[in-house]
Formats: structure tokens, C-alpha cells, sequence
């Protein structure tokens, strides 16, 4: 009956906020929630799988540190360029919207082609892959592998569960987010604290932090693929530059909820990493696909099972923050003519962008009977990079040929640094160690150029479509948005 109560509340709300001005999407967001929202994007269930690709590709403890620490200031610096941005065009979207506003509208229809047709569906069916390993784990104990149609059920299932919470009201999702993002960080600090326990004993095997530079990987190949699975777990960096119009004083917030997380999460997960090395020899690292469950085991003793249990749990808020996020991006899209009509319309009484949050459920669940993690990560990885490079660029651009205000300005060195170091990220892969996924992206992006001529430059809408788009419109109880003004 509470629950009810709450919910015509907040059905009341938002018809009040529907009214003279017409809908939009609620403006929500504090510094809390902001902050909330980039911390449990990235703190998913990478920094708790990804350790074990990065000691594969790079050969050493600690040359994995050093990709680790640097991964985590790429992230720093494309944070802070991001948020000059996010002051400059001040709309949620992301890099689809700074790459229209200063490219034009067929490079943005690429991005988002790209985007919501394959980068944020696989980033969900990865988060929600890794969230049904943890959950099954204390199933199957002594298994190498686990049955993969269970995997895909439970996956499938959360990807289903989020997408109810995320359409039945934004403030339960941000309720959501900052209640997973608190056990997402307490969960880094008890490894954290376990890994400080055991070298205040003298019981850490510090034979692998003695000789950590031993066996490092030289190939160029390598090195690009072990940073392209260590920047998995900082992926969501930019969740907040794609919520902008949900933010409250988006300027202010934006920059410090920023400047709060990013270091903050690259210091636990160096000090996370420390601790896996010192409880873990290099070898069982390399031998399990649960390393967290493998550190529980061995700290934790009876409370082992917390490890699982906090790993799901921290993979099921980043997946909610990537179907957050993720949503509104289609939803600018389709407001902007990009995709079709139906994307752009939020839920009369809950405002929620429903229609959007289908749609990337239903890309997702495809993803996941298709799929497996670690394609799914090499294939993010590349792509998310590309987009990155490029919106980067738009910001030298704009530096280049627009005299506009800026209420924050980062030194040009940095973004001219991110635009290269997002061409080796791209190219060094390709060069030393090629692979199918690269090759699918490239043929994907072609497919792009047709559909953009034929739907979005010549207008050609089939009669059929908007039949479909009529009905789905009412059953959806959906209905077109205007944009929020800051």
C-alpha cells in the first residue's frame, strides 16, 4: 500500500510537471546522485574480471599496475575534456550530441547507429553476463565453467528486471544507483582492507610485486589489448555528460561529480588490484574466471559467499546505469530525427523514456543469446575508443574555430593528447593483432551510410511504420517531449 501511495505520487508530479510546458524528463539529478551515477556505471564487475586479461596480455604484475594507473588518468583526462563539453552544449546525448552540433548530422547518425544498435545493448548483455556468473558461482562450487543456458536466463532476467524499475520511475532508478554504488565502494574497500591485513601480517606473496617487471609483453598488439580490457572497468566515465538535461545546475555539477569520482575509483582499483596480487599467486589469477570468489575463499573463510553476492550485486547497479544513461541517448536521438519517432516519447504520467528503454532491452537480449564476454568486451572496447577519438576532435575543433563562452576550459594539450591516444587505440589492435571484431565494426559501420541516406537525408518513412508507431504509442501510454532548458 506505501509502495502504491509513492507511485501516485509520483505520477502526480510528473502530470504537474506535464502541464502548460508540455512533457519532459524530470531534472532530478543532484551532485549526489551525479556522482552516484559515473561511480556505480564503472564500478561493475570489470575491476573483478578484467585483472586476469590484463595479466594475460601484459605478462607481469607489475606491468599491470602500470596499465591499471594509466588507464585510470585517460579516464581523468577524457573526463575533463568531456566536461568542457558537457559546459559548452549543455544536452544529454553525450558524444552523439557534440559530435552533431560540430560535424553535422551524418557522423552524429553514425555514432548513434553504432550506439544503440550494438555499443550500449552489449554493454548491458556484458554487465548482465558477468551478474549471472557471480550469482551462479556459489551454485556450481569446483566448476571450471558454468552451464551457459543458465547463464543466459539469469542474464536475461536482470536485463529484464532493470528495465521494469528504469520504466516505472527515474527516481526509483537513481534510488537504485546510489544504494548499489555504496556496496560497489564498500565492496573495493574490503578488498582493499583484506589485502592490507595480510601484508600487515607478512603473509602476502610479495615474490610477485619483488619481481614485477618479469616476463613483461613488448608487442604493441598486446599491450593495446590488455588496456583495451583494463578500460572496460572504467567504462560509464561519461555516463553524465548523456543525463545533462536531468542534472541539477548542470555547469557546477557536472565538473566536480567528475573531479570526485574518477580518481577516487582509480585509486581503489590500483589498491584492489595490490591486494588480488598479494593474496593471489599470478598462476590462480590466471586459472579462474571468478578471481574476487578466489579471494574470498582465501580471506573470508566462512564469509566467502559475501564476495559473489556484493560482485552481483555491483555488476546489477552498473547495468542500471548503463540502461539509464543509455536510454536517453536513443531518446536525444530520436528527438533529433536520428532514429525513429516512438524513441523520443516518455510515459505521460511516470516520464520515463519507456519506448527507449524497450528497445535497448530488446537489442540486449538478442546480444545475450548471441554473445559471449570477452568478445563482447574486445568489440566495446574498439568501438567506444572510435567514438571517444572523435568527440575528443570536436573539442579541439571547436577550440580551433569557435569563439565561444566557456564556463570551464581544460589546457588544449589535453585533448590533443586524448585524440592520439585514441588513434593507438584503434590502429594498434588492428596492426598486431587483428581479430573478426574489427572487421564486423568496419562492415557495421558501412550498413550505416544506406540507412542514413534513406531514412534521416531523403525522410522515406514506410505507411506501415507509422501504423506501428501509432499503436505502440498507446499501448505504451507514450507521448513526444520537449527539450529541458538549464
Amino acid at each position: 500500500m506505501k509502495r502504491s501511495q509513492q507511485g501516485d505520487g509520483d505520477e502526480g508530479e510528473a502530470e504537474q510537471e506535464a502541464g502548460d510546458e508540455g512533457l519532459r524528463l524530470r531534472r532530478d539529478m543532484g551532485l549526489w546522485s551525479a556522482v552516484s551515477l559515473t561511480a556505480g556505471s564503472m564500478i561493475g564487475s570489470g575491476i573483478f574480471m578484467a585483472p586476469q586479461g590484463v595479466l594475460v596480455y601484459m605478462g607481469s604484475p607489475g606491468a599491470s599496475l602500470v596499465v591499471w594507473a594509466v588507464c585510470g588518468l585517460l579516464a581523468t583526462l577524457g573526463a575533463l575534456c568531456y566536461a568542457e563539453l558537457g559546459t559548452l552544449v549543455p544536452e544529454s546525448g553525450g558524444e552523439y550530441t557534440y559530435i552533431l552540433r560540430t560535424f553535422g548530422s551524418l557522423p552524429a547518425f553514425l555514432v548513434i547507429y553504432m550506439f544503440v544498435l550494438v555499443g550500449r545493448p552489449a554493454t548491458i548483455a556484458a554487465i548482465s553476463l558477468s551478474f549471472a556468473e557471480y550469482v551462479l558461482v556459489p551454485f556450481y562450487p569446483g566448476c571450471s565453467s558454468l552451464p551457459q543456458a543458465m547463464l543466459k536466463v539469469v542474464a536475461a532476467t536482470c536485463i529484464l528486471l532493470l528495465m521494469l524499475v528504469n520504466c516505472w520511475s527515474s527516481r526509483m532508478t537513481t534510488t537504485l544507483m546510489n544504494v548499489c554504488t555504496t556496496i560497489q565502494v564498500l565492496s573495493l574497500l574490503v578488498i582493499v582492507g583484506g589485502g592490507a591485513v595480510v601484508l600487515g601480517q607478512g603473509q602476502g606473496r610479495t615474490e610477485a610485486l619483488l619481481s614485477a617487471f618479469h616476463n613483461t609483453s613488448q608487442q604493441a598488439g598486446h599491450i593495446s589489448m590488455a588496456f583495451y580490457q583494463c578500460l572496460w572497468s572504467f567504462d560509464g566515465w561519461n555516463s553524465l555528460n548523456q543525463v545533462t538535461e536531468e542534472l541539477k545546475n548542470s555547469n557546477q555539477n557536472l565538473v566536480w561529480a567528475l573531479m570526485i569520482t574518477i580518481p577516487l575509483v582509480t585509486g581503489l582499483y590500483i589498491l584492489a588490484n595490490v591486494s588480488y596480487l598479494l593474496v593471489l599467486a599470478p598462476s590462480e589469477i590466471l586459472s579462474t574466471d571468478a578471481m574476487a570468489v578466489s579471494w574470498g575463499n582465501q580471506i573470508l573463510g566462512a564469509w566467502a559467499w559475501l564476495v559473489p553476492l556484493a560482485v552481483a550485486l555491483s555488476a546489477f547497479g552498473s547495468a542500471n546505469g548503463s540502461f539509464f544513461s543509455g536510454s536517453r541517448v536513443s531518446y536525444v536521438a530520436a528527438r533529433e530525427g536520428h532514429l525513429p519517432q516512438l524513441l523520443s516519447m516518455v510515459h505521460v504520467h511516470r516520464l520515463t523514456p519507456t519506448p527507449a528503454l524497450m528497445f535497448t532491452t530488446a537489442m540486449a537480449l538478442i546480444l545475450v543469446i548471441s554473445g559471449n564476454f570477452n568478445t563482447i568486451v574486445n568489440f566495446l572496447s574498439f568501438l567506444g575508443w572510435l567514438t571517444y577519438g572523435i568527440t575528443f576532435s570536436c573539442l579541439l575543433y571547436l577550440r580551433i574555430k569557435k569563439n565561444l563562452p566557456r564556463p570551464y576550459k581544460v589546457p588544449i594539450i589535453i585533448p590533443a593528447t586524448m585524440v592520439l591516444a585514441s588513434v593507438y587505440l584503434v590502429l594498434a589492435p588492428i596492426v598486431a593483432h587483428p581479430q573478426p571484431e574489427f572487421l564486423y565494426v568496419f562492415l557495421f559501420l558501412l550498413s550505416g551510410f544506406p540507412v542514413y541516406f534513406l531514412f534521416v537525408y531523403f525522410r522515406y518513412q514506410p505507411k506501415c511504420l507509422q501504423v506501428v508507431t501509432l499503436h505502440l504509442q498507446l499501448l505504451m501510454e507514450a507521448a513526444p517531449t520537449t527539450k529541458n532548458a538549464d
